[in-house]
């Protein structure tokens, strides 16, 4: 047994098909079947029923899996340690981040981010939240900033930021400060299954829409939803940052909470056997240094989290 064989079969777990995975791993197909097949015969049990298309582990195999992700993490972890040792921030770091985020928050310090670590080399994928837990479980990325809490006890949350929610609308309301329930669920424009932010919206206005209404219509982005509000009025609501590059006409349009304000509290959230931890602190580091001011708050004093 080699960690080249635990690389083997984690790379067949992740894509499920053997030619894929010796794609990804920079082998031909033959040399790596050969491989797993050596370390199978050697422990003597199948780690993947390869009757099935695609391939699936085995139930004793998708222990092992399990355990060789964390044999390889503790391998990531002793490297990473004797260079801290010998050498300044340096490595790559793979993080994830969702939609409802990246459009936003990158932006703001990526560019900072590269210009003060020229050595660490980010590899960025936006994903829903489901799909960043489960990159996160396998050990495809070292950490997501995503809302939270997600209570996941295999998982650490850092929390960044506390962001309020906005509502954007062509409506004259009659108060400064909205409610909840100033807000006619009918006319609302939302994000499609699948995202985390919708749900947030529904727990804010407590929703129940009608079964018929004339136009329903779930985007997948914020901006979409914003061009909507634009075109065809309605309302919709939006994350504080989303606002930041909103035109003098369209900053009419914002309306805020009254108070306890909602917010949704954002984080850096990485395995509990996370191993570059330095990276990642630098990272919020960076974060943290470039939020724009007055916009988020490093606290919930006074909103209400969702």
């Amino acid at each position: 047994m080699n960690i080249q064989q635990l690389e083997y079969i984690l790379a067949v777990d992740a894509h499920r098909h053997f030619a894929k995975a010796a794609g990804h791993c920079h082998v031909t197909q033959p040399t790596l079947s050969m491989m797993v097949q050596k370390l199978e015969e050697e422990i003597g049990v199948k780690i993947f029923d390869r009757s099935r298309q695609p391939v699936v582990p085995t139930q004793v195999g998708e222990a092992l899996l399990a355990q060789a992700r964390v044999v390889l993490r503790e391998l990531d972890r002793f490297a990473e340690l004797a260079r801290a040792e010998g050498e300044g921030l340096r490595g790559e770091l793979r993080i994830g981040i969702i939609p409802t985020l990246s459009p936003y928050l990158l932006p703001l310090f990526l560019q900072g981010f590269v210009d003060r670590y020229p050595d660490i080399r980010l590899k960025i994928n936006e994903r829903t939240t489901a799909g960043l837990i489960g990159a996160l479980h396998k050990g495809h990325l070292d950490a997501a900033i995503l809302v939270t809490p997600l209570n996941d006890p295999t998982l650490r949350e850092d929390p960044l930021f506390y962001e309020p929610f906005v509502v954007y609308s062509g409506q004259n309301y009659p108060k400064q400060y909205l409610l909840p329930e100033d807000i006619d669920p009918n006319q609302l424009w939302l994000l499609e299954e699948g995202h985390c932010f919708r749900s947030q919206i529904l727990n804010i206005c407590e929703l129940r829409r009608k079964d018929h209404l004339p136009v329903e219509y779930e985007a997948g982005s914020l901006e979409t939803l914003k061009q909507l509000v634009d075109a065809q009025n309605g309302i919709t609501i939006l994350p504080e940052l989303a606002t930041l590059h909103l035109t003098a006409a369209q900053l009419l349009k914002v309306k805020r909470f009254a108070a306890p304000e909602p917010v949704r509290e954002v984080s850096i959230v990485t395995h509990r056997h996370l191993v570059k931890q330095r990276l990642v602190e630098a990272l919020k580091g960076e974060i943290l240094e470039h939020l724009p001011p007055g916009r988020v708050r490093l606290g919930a004093e006074g909103r209400v989290a969702v």
